[in-house]
């Protein structure tokens, strides 16, 4: 029996949303933890609206700028980064990886991995994008 692209294309998609829920259910399992003893009384509305932010920004930048969500917030962040480093990235949860892996894409030449000190900057540079951006869309 032989498996056709389409089959192949299908199994792959698949196999992707349950890897990515799956992070995303140890990620909701962690903060759950950590939560645990919080008195939400004795927060402020500004508080639960930054923690909110924060939220949403954090499902973005682990799963909807991997995915290539259609999302129109997304594509603002992504074109906005490109735009600051004057790059075009590439992001991917490896097989098996709970870490992001940040591909710059050039011209004529094959992708290459964002490391160590390039990559924390990238990183804490997109986290402040797609946090303002968030934080500007959300009511």
């Amino acid at each position: 029996m032989s498996a056709t692209a389409y089959d192949v294309r299908n199994m792959l998609r698949t196999y992707g949303k349950q890897a990515t829920t799956a992070r995303r259910l140890a990620r909701y399992r962690r903060m759950l933890r950590a939560a645990g003893g919080e008195d939400e009384a004795t927060i402020s509305r500004e508080a639960k609206r930054r923690e909110l932010v924060e939220r949403v920004t954090a499902e973005i930048m682990e799963n909807l700028i991997v995915t290539g969500s259609e999302n129109p917030v997304v594509a603002d962040i992504k074109e906005q980064i490109e735009e600051e480093f004057g790059e075009r990235f590439l992001y991917a949860y490896p097989p098996e990886e709970q870490d992001l892996q940040i591909f710059v894409l050039r011209d004529a030449v094959p992708p290459v991995e964002l490391r160590g000190e390039e990559r924390t900057m990238f990183l804490q540079k997109l986290w402040a994008v797609a946090l303002e951006k968030v934080d500007e869309t959300m009511l």
